[in-house]
């Protein structure tokens, strides 16, 4: 069963927060989702062709920007989740704490902090 966390970026698109009703169809991912628009502009950069920049987030009024809301904050906690699971899976490992931090380019004191107790 989907978790919150997925059922609220499979309703929006991760990368112009708009909501399924105005992204089209949207595919899915780990705490991520893209929309048609989306997936067609990727595609035509990754082919070369011109593409139109990104109108940005003061194209959206205060309630569509609110709307949002909800699926990026969904995304950070995904991503979050992500990032505990990766540094439990070295400390099993037995990879040290010096090592995770100087990879996350923090003191081994703000790595110990950040994932050595459950949340």
């Amino acid at each position: 069963m989907p978790s919150t966390t997925q059922e609220a970026s499979a309703r929006h698109c991760s990368f112009c927060g708009k909501s399924q009703e105005h992204a089209g169809e949207l595919v899915a991912g780990a705490g991520a989702g893209i929309g048609e628009a989306c997936a067609a502009l990727s595609n035509r950069m990754f082919t070369g062709k011109p593409t139109a920049a990104f109108a940005g987030w003061t194209s959206m009024n205060d309630d569509e920007l609110l709307e949002v809301l909800p699926a990026s904050a969904g995304a950070v906690k995904a991503v979050e989740a992500r990032l505990r699971e990766h540094v439990t899976a070295l400390r099993e490992r037995g990879v040290s704490w010096d090592r995770i931090a100087r990879a996350l380019g923090v003191t081994r004191q703000a790595a110990w902090e950040r994932f050595s107790k459950e949340s």
